[in-house]
């Protein structure tokens, strides 16, 4: 039997800061026979026991005042099949390291988040996307996974399997760290591609005119608003033959750097400590962006720099929705006294079939809201929440949020699919806390 040496831990906390947790005992394995008896041995001792990533999700789905599993030495790519196209990767390698390796061998996913510091099983496992027309998150690119469950027992899925591994499968790839501990994921790849990105600034009224159209025409588009202004920052990201044509060192630097990170930091700290500024700052920022396009390869457009730390929220709501709630989020703004220093972000995603997607089912667009940290947020994300779930919206999984799951399960019409593998592989709620109590039940 290995015997895996725990630690006392000191206190954890998630990037933005507002979640901290105090867990008994810490411990970083380096394979999953090191996970396993990690598992078992806090089981047996009664302990609950939780994985954290990086800490990029804003609720306190990792929090654990058992064990908590680091994810810094179970990493690297543990197998590549160019026929299958497919890679095999260890849970807490962090996106930046899969996609820079990816690279080296000529590949790619298809499609990706803005953030790279995340691990791959926390941002599968709390539902991370990006946008797309018919290219989905994700957890919808795992072909096949490695979990640890209760007892300590390694189970490996894929669609492949008997019905029993299957339906884990299922719910596994988006699971909330409630059926277990994923040691290993297997993702979907291709050929690597050119993107070229579009960025362009336009008045949100043309925007919300001309979402359908743009949704359609591109396989890829996101756009920002800035609340107390009309302008909108909008990204339209399409395949191309190349030749590459990277943004320059120097305007990159500029556009990426000195006013996404620094003077908007800076004009953050500004609206916090003087709100009354807010809105002339933010008909500044939205004026400071201007049109560019470039040409690279996928991770290097689809992922931004992200060092401006906030608190955020997001709904996903049928796409048909979007305008209307677009719409009416403006009108709350205008008219409640918000001051918003951050803009409202809004992507797309076609339906999957993964049983806790937020687009399961269904065509989806993304609407996030941001306020920067240390910034007083519950008032305006409950009025955006309410709008939101009017429009029959799902949380994202790892942002903010007031929903529990009689609300859920009206939403998700697999939820009870879920609940019943949770209720198999843990019935003794070993990989438990109180913000899965509250989404998923007792």
């Amino acid at each position: 039997m290995t015997v895996v040496r725990t630690t006392p831990s000191s206190t954890w906390r998630n990037w933005a800061g507002n979640v901290t947790a105090e867990p008994a005992r810490a411990v970083a394995p380096s394979s999953t026979e090191e996970l396993a008896a990690a598992v078992r041995e806090a089981a047996e001792a009664g302990l609950p026991v939780k994985a954290v990533g990086t800490g990029h999700s804003f609720t306190p789905v990792a929090a654990t005042d058992g064990l908590l599993i680091r994810p810094e030495r179970l990493v690297g790519v543990q197998g590549l099949d160019r026929a299958a196209g497919t890679v095999t990767v260890a849970a807490g390698t962090p996106l930046w390291q899969l996609n820079r390796t990816l690279s080296a061998y000529g590949l790619s996913l298809t499609n990706m988040g803005d953030v790279m510091a995340q691990t791959v099983a926390g941002a599968t496992s709390t539902g991370t996307h990006g946008t797309g027309r018919t290219s989905a998150s994700l957890a919808a690119q795992i072909t096949a996974l490695e979990l640890v469950t209760a007892d300590g027992s390694v189970l490996r899925c894929s669609a492949d399997g008997t019905p029993e591994e299957t339906a884990v499968f299922a719910a596994a790839r988006l699971g909330l760290g409630a059926l277990g501990v994923i040691s290993a994921l297997t993702f979907a790849v291709e050929p690597e591609f050119w993107l070229t990105a579009r960025e362009e600034p336009m008045p949100l009224d043309r925007v919300l005119g001309e979402f359908d159209r743009l949704v359609a025409e591109n396989e890829h588009f996101e756009f920002y608003w800035f609340p107390h202004t009309d302008r909108c920052s909008t990204k339209r990201n399409n395949r191309s033959a190349g030749p590459a044509a990277p943004v320059g060192r120097v305007s990159g630097w500029i556009e990426d750097e000195l006013l996404s990170n620094g003077v908007f930091r800076a004009a953050c700290a500004l609206g916090r400590a003087v709100p009354a500024t807010i809105p002339r700052i933010a008909q500044l920022s939205s004026r400071a962006l201007s049109a560019r396009t470039y040409t690279d390869i996928p991770y290097k457009v689809f992922t931004s720099p992200r060092r401006v730390r906030f608190l955020e929220m997001e709904y996903a709501i049928p796409r048909e929705a979007a305008v209307a709630a677009l719409r009416e989020l403006r009108a709350v703004v205008e008219r409640s006294g918000f001051r918003v220093s951050f803009p409202v972000e809004v992507r797309t995603a076609p339906a999957d079939d993964v049983p806790l997607s937020t687009s399961y089912g269904r065509e989806t667009a993304y609407i996030a809201v941001h306020m920067y940290r240390g910034t007083p947020h519950q008032a305006y994300f409950s009025a955006v929440e309410q709008i939101m779930t009017a429009h029959g919206g799902r949380p994202h999984w790892g942002k903010l949020h007031s929903r529990d799951a009689a609300y859920l399960a009206e939403v998700y019409p697999r939820f009870g699919e879920f609940t019943a593998v949770r209720d198999r592989l843990d019935p003794g709620r070993v990989f438990g806390n109180e913000y899965l109590r509250r989404v998923l039940g007792s």
